[in-house]
């Protein structure tokens, strides 16, 4: 038997901002019924571009309902920017907690979130390349990361509770694990690491960003016609100029942080900051 914490069992029997918003500003349905657990998520911007109104419908668990009551209660008030860095954690620190097991229903507000703020701003919500490693529950490979990084998992059980992924046939398991290892071999406790590499000289910097926009960055921007052109790199400072669909969307500032400046950072070095070429 799982044990609650009041705040919980507080948001499952009385659910804040339960339904579907009108013509909203944003919209997401993530998971599945058959997979056991569905989200849909709406919210509405006020003429200051601050998330004004958060509604969701959900078919699941008590967990599943309190962790998106409690998102439409978080996000109110902020901005894109600020809603984009709200995870999981959150989510599940704002209900004191959740059991381990059930730490994919706050897995998948934060997913709900990501996916309709970039249905608002036009961004895609699934990346190029992702591949899905769970066929029983539709988990992507870029899902599995994504929750092994920002959680610390380190084993197949930890990723089956934050995500599904293989709790059904259990065929997937090698590849969650290798999934797993990928992600962890640079994030090894303190006292267990290699020695630090020296610092990047430039060029090497140089190199590692125009490799990143060409493999994690460029082919996404190409699926809605759009590209970038590295043009300096000044210490930390990442300057780039946007080209065809980029250059004129309005979701440009998202593109420069949520997706440039989010891949480099975690590909080359998290000290990063892009900026525009000014025009």
């Amino acid at each position: 038997m799982w044990e609650y914490t009041d705040k919980v069992k507080e948001h499952f029997i009385n659910p804040r901002n339960v339904g579907e918003i009108e013509n909203p500003d944003g919209v997401a349905e993530v998971g599945s019924i058959a997979c056991g657990d569905a989200l849909k998520f709406t919210f509405k911007l006020d003429e200051n571009k601050r998330i004004k109104e958060a509604k969701f419908k959900t078919f699941g668990c008590a967990s599943a309902i309190a962790s998106a009551s409690a998102l439409t209660e978080l996000v109110k008030g902020m901005t894109l920017e600020e809603a984009i860095k709200v995870t999981n954690k959150d989510i599940a620190d704002y209900l004191g907690g959740l059991p381990e097991e059930k730490m994919h229903c706050s897995v998948l507000g934060q997913q709900a979130l990501e996916q309709a703020i970039a249905n608002c701003q036009g961004a895609p919500a699934k990346e190029p390349g992702e591949q899905i490693v769970c066929e029983c529950f539709g988990v992507t490979d870029r899902e599995i990361e994504k929750a092994v990084r920002e959680n610390h998992l380190t084993t197949v059980e930890e990723v089956t509770n934050y995500t599904k992924a293989g709790g059904g046939c259990t065929n997937c398991h090698e590849k969650i694990q290798a999934i797993i290892d990928r992600v962890n071999i640079t994030s090894e406790p303190e006292g267990l690491k290699e020695p630090k590499q020296k610092k990047l000289t430039n060029i090497q910097k140089i190199r590692m960003i125009e490799e990143t926009i060409e493999r994690e960055i460029r082919p996404s921007l190409k699926q809605d016609g759009g590209d970038v052109d590295l043009i300096d790199v000044i210490g930390n400072r990442v300057i780039v100029a946007t080209r065809g669909a980029c250059a004129t969307c309005k979701a440009s500032q998202f593109t420069l942080k949520g997706l440039i400046e989010q891949k480099l950072r975690e590909f080359v070095s998290p000290g990063l900051i892009v900026e525009e070429e000014p025009k």
